[in-house]
């Protein structure tokens, strides 16, 4: 089982106590809900990894951790296999000991391209909605945040976060709870919320986006990453069954749309600062992700365009605040 002992903890001390009102009964239920063989494969995974602490951490330029003497090759062995058991690994890459767990996503390009953008992370408590494997709460606390908390109800990706932190020497300054943002309070309590790749597979943006706006603190900072289409104020695209293989796609909005929604909800100061085509080099089957990917979506004789017809995938970056 996962122990959120040490979470709760640390929130009990700071503007996240309230939390602790509804958050324990819940990942209790969570945590029942979820027994069953692959969920108790990947905790047994977890367990026999080996408790080691870097000798070398880093989190600004990557998620990179080692020793100054190598890790002998049984052992090098033995972290490989046991992170494999923990595929897919959609959001990466991470450099452990020299082993190189090459995810689906180049996470670290989305960072790289919104990072010049947004305001000061230093000592500040961090937000970030449908973290996946929790690839950026890494990079969040690599550029200065104090805490960095990650909510995704996905047990898989709960594990593998769990699995790194563990190879990063047991780090308590980022966590994972396995909640969806709609079965938090309203906490109004987050220096910057990040909602990156999330939006689009919400039935209703607009809750969305009140849900994000309502765990800002009365200055927070939100960004937020989707999928847009080029279009004019009040167009958005409502796919068929499936966007690019989605099933879960309901509203792609234009980047004027956007912006509109942003400020329908009342967000302030909203500035589009990136916009950017996903290529095969950013998102592509690997060894730690063998299924299909991004070049098993596109029409194979029209890369511009999704084997269903519509615009290939384009993504931007909106920063607003409260």
């Amino acid at each position: 089982m996962i122990d959120f002992g040490n979470f709760y903890q640390i929130i009990a001390k700071n503007q996240l106590a309230p939390w602790l009102e509804t958050l324990p009964a819940q990942l209790s239920t969570w945590q029942k809900n979820t027994i069953d063989n692959r969920f108790n494969q990947w905790i047994n995974s977890i367990d026999h990894l080996p408790n080691i602490t870097p000798d070398v951490l880093d989190l600004l330029h990557s998620v990179t951790a080692k020793k100054h003497q190598p890790l002998s090759e049984g052992e090098t062995k033995r972290i490989t296999h046991l992170l494999m058991s923990l595929s897919p690994w959609r959001k990466g890459p991470f450099s452990l000991y020299d082993i190189f767990v090459d995810a689906e996503w180049r996470s670290d390009w989305k960072w790289q391209r919104l990072t010049p953008h947004i305001g000061s992370l230093e000592g500040k408590t961090v937000l970030d909605v449908g973290c996946n494997s929790g690839y950026h709460l890494w990079r969040m606390i690599g550029a200065g945040a104090k805490l960095a908390v990650g909510i995704d109800p996905m047990p898989l990706f709960l594990c593998q976060f769990e699995a790194i932190r563990k190879l990063l020497g047991n780090d308590q300054r980022a966590h994972f709870i396995p909640v969806g943002i709609e079965d938090m309070p309203k906490l109004n309590a987050f220096d910057t919320v990040f909602s990156m790749g999330v939006l689009y597979h919400r039935r209703s943006p607009l809750d969305h986006l009140y849900q994000l706006k309502d765990q800002l603190n009365h200055s927070g900072q939100l960004i937020l990453e989707t999928l847009v289409i080029d279009g004019e104020e009040h167009q958005a695209l409502m796919p068929g069954e499936r966007y690019a293989q989605m099933r879960n796609v309901y509203f792609i909005p234009s980047i004027p749309t956007m912006v509109n929604w942003l400020t329908k909800c009342g967000f302030k100061n909203i500035t589009v600062v990136d916009i950017s085509k996903t290529t095969l080099e950013e998102q592509r089957k690997t060894d730690w992700m063998t299924s299909d990917s991004l070049i098993d979506f596109l029409d194979p004789n029209d890369h511009n365009k999704t084997v269903e017809g519509y615009s290939a995938p384009m993504r931007a970056v909106f920063i607003a605040n409260k």
